[in-house]
C-alpha cells in the first residue's frame, strides 16, 4: 500500500459551498494542500476573493465563484462556471447552511422555515443533481454533506435547523444507495460544537458552554480544521469502501 497516495487529491477538482470562512474554508485549504484544484463558493465575491487570495499565496490553486445557494438558477451557474474553468468535478462538498432563528420551534415563522429548508436541504439536493453528470464521469466521484449532530439528536433552540440536518442525513443515504452503481460515494459529516462564526451564539453563551462541558468527553470546542480532516478522508482513496456513512465529529457529545 502506497501511503503517499492514500489521502491524495492530486489532479482532482473539488467544489465547496459556504467556503469563504469557517468549516468550508478549512475543507478547501486541506483539499488544496492534498493536491486538488478547489472552487470555493459563498454569497459575496469580495469575501471569496480575499479567502482565495490567502490560499493562493500558499501556492494552492483555489478560485472563488459567488453563489447564493438558495437561488436554484444560481447553482446552475456555479456548476457551469466550474466546468468552464476546470472541465470536471470530482468532489462536491455541500457545506453552506442557514439558521436565521434561535429559540422555541413554535416561534419559527414560515418564512424562516422556508429559508432553512431551501438552503440546508433543497440546495444540496439540486446541486448534487447538477453535478451528477460530472461525478459519474470521475473515476472517484465523491459527495460530502455537512450535516450536524442536531440531525441525530435535536438541539435546544435549533428546532427546524435540526429537522433540516436530519433530512440531509437521510438524503445522503438515499443518494449513496442510488449512486453506488455509478461509483459515486456519498457520505455525511455531523460536526458537534465547532468554533466558527456560524455557531457563535452557542460557544459564546456561558450557560450553554457549561452544559456542553459536562456532556463532552473531550472537554473543548472543536476546530474547523478537524472537520476538514474528516472531509479529506471521505474525499480521498482512504475511504474508497465508505458510502452512506454518517461520521460524527463532536468530541463524544452524542455518546
Amino acid at each position: 500500500m502506497d501511503l503517499s497516495t492514500l489521502f491524495s487529491l492530486m489532479d482532482k477538482v473539488a467544489l465547496v459551498t459556504g467556503a469563504s470562512k469557517g468549516i468550508g474554508l478549512a475543507i478547501a485549504e486541506i483539499y488544496a494542500a492534498a493536491g486538488a484544484k478547489v472552487v470555493i463558493s459563498s454569497r459575496k465575491q469580495e469575501a471569496l476573493d480575499e479567502a482565495a487570495g490567502r490560499l493562493k499565496a500558499k501556492g494552492y490553486e483555489v478560485t472563488g465563484i459567488a453563489c447564493n445557494v438558495g437561488d436554484m438558477d444560481g447553482l446552475g451557474t456555479l456548476v457551469t462556471k466550474t466546468i468552464e474553468l476546470y472541465g470536471k468535478i470530482d468532489v462536491l462538498v455541500n457545506n453552506a447552511a442557514s439558521n436565521p432563528v434561535f429559540g422555541p420551534v413554535h416561534d419559527t415563522t414560515l418564512e424562516a422555515y422556508d429559508k432553512i429548508m431551501d438552503v440546508n436541504v433543497k440546495a444540496p439536493f439540486h446541486l448534487m443533481k447538477l453535478c451528477f453528470p460530472y461525478l459519474r464521469e470521475s473515476p472517484s466521484g465523491a459527495v460530502i454533506n455537512i450535516s450536524s449532530i442536531g440531525g441525530i439528536s435535536p438541539e435546544p433552540g435549533l428546532g427546524i435547523y435540526s429537522v433540516s440536518k436530519a433530512a440531509l442525513i437521510s438524503m445522503t443515504k438515499v443518494f449513496a444507495k442510488e449512486w453506488g452503481d455509478h461509483k459515486i460515494r456519498v457520505n455525511a459529516i455531523c460536526p458537534g460544537l465547532i468554533q466558527t462564526k456560524f455557531s457563535e451564539a452557542l460557544w459564546s453563551n456561558d450557560k450553554i458552554m457549561a452544559h456542553m462541558m459536562k456532556a463532552l468527553p473531550i472537554k473543548r470546542v472543536g476546530s474547523s480544521e478537524e472537520i476538514g480532516a474528516a472531509a479529506l478522508y471521505l474525499a480521498s482513496p482512504a475511504s474508497s469502501y465508505t458510502t452512506g456513512a454518517v461520521l460524527t465529529a463532536d468530541g463524544g457529545f452524542t455518546i
